[in-house]
């Protein structure tokens, strides 16, 4: 038994070895921000790629949410792509709020981006039910609240670019946990309640299942992804062993942005991959009837 306790402590300590000593390689922090480079180079391809097939499908329609969204992924994942490969330089900036900046800034980009779906929802959920009041409100609110999100943002970056203290930092790291939060109770909402509308439509339909089955997946992994992100910014924001976006610390990294942006992006671009049916002219008539 003792032989056996002392094989789980010697295993646990080299567990401990191996996690350290791959934080502090250069070699590996280089191989885990390139791998993280491939994954969003590959995303934002994919978004085009969506983004090109959506246009040829339907060019009259002009920008669309689908082809916003699609445009604002290929964006952020391909700002984060160039990001992580060039880590070192973006490590080495000065002063530290530039850093801050180019590192923050796709992140709050990345809000913006899935908050346009939250909006897509609203807009269904209150036409569906005649509520032309609020659904006028809708754009309007999205604007001020992006504005309001981004002016805070620039106004605490000021404030670090002016005097450089930790509790600066701190505030800015809550508050970007705050607006996470705020992002996943947008999904929560608006998604549950298109949800349940959905679910208690008197029509039958094989549609209508399919969209429940949409809007429940994409509703569930989305505040999913906002939750998590919320919660590693406020242990960011107040251990130093939690630090996020630093050059020692790359198997967090690796498992933060995993899970609050590159699988969800992909599963999400998966769910919502149809493209919408084409249009059919008025002016046109069959040859043969």
């Amino acid at each position: 038994m003792r032989e056996i306790t002392l094989v789980s402590i010697r295993s646990f300590i080299q567990l401990g070895n191996w996690w350290s000593d791959i934080n502090h390689s250069p070699v590996w922090q280089d191989r885990i921000s390139h791998t993280l480079a491939v994954m969003y180079a590959f995303i934002a391809i994919a978004t085009l790629i969506q983004l090109i097939r959506i246009e040829c499908r339907v060019p009259e329609s002009g920008w669309t949410t689908q082809k916003v969204f699609n445009f604002f992924n290929f964006l952020v994942y391909g700002t984060r792509s160039i990001l992580f490969v060039c880590w070192r330089n973006v490590q080495d900036m000065t002063p530290d709020v530039l850093k801050h900046v180019v590192l923050e800034l796709p992140g709050l980009a990345f809000f913006t981006t899935y908050s346009l779906l939250v909006l897509f929802w609203a807009e269904i959920y209150y036409q569906a039910c005649a509520d032309s009041s609020q659904a006028n409100r809708l754009q309007p609110t999205f604007y001020t609240i992006n504005v309001v999100i981004y002016g805070i943002q620039v106004f605490l970056w000021y404030f670090l670019w002016f005097d450089p203290v930790n509790i600066v930092l701190v505030i800015s790291k809550v508050f970007f946990a705050g607006v996470s939060l705020f992002g996943a109770f947008g999904f929560l909402l608006y998604g549950g309640r298109l949800f349940l509308m959905l679910k208690h439509l008197p029509t039958e339909s094989i549609g209508r299942h399919n969209k429940m089955k949409e809007v429940g997946w994409v509703a569930t992994i989305c505040s999913s992804s906002f939750i998590i992100r919320s919660i590693m910014m406020c242990f960011n924001a107040f251990s130093a062993d939690a630090a996020l976006d630093v050059s020692y610390h790359p198997i967090l990294n690796l498992f933060y942005y995993l899970l609050v942006e590159i699988i969800p992006a992909t599963v999400v671009q998966f769910i919502l991959r149809k493209l919408p049916r084409r249009r059919v002219l008025a002016e046109y008539h069959p040859i043969i009837h």
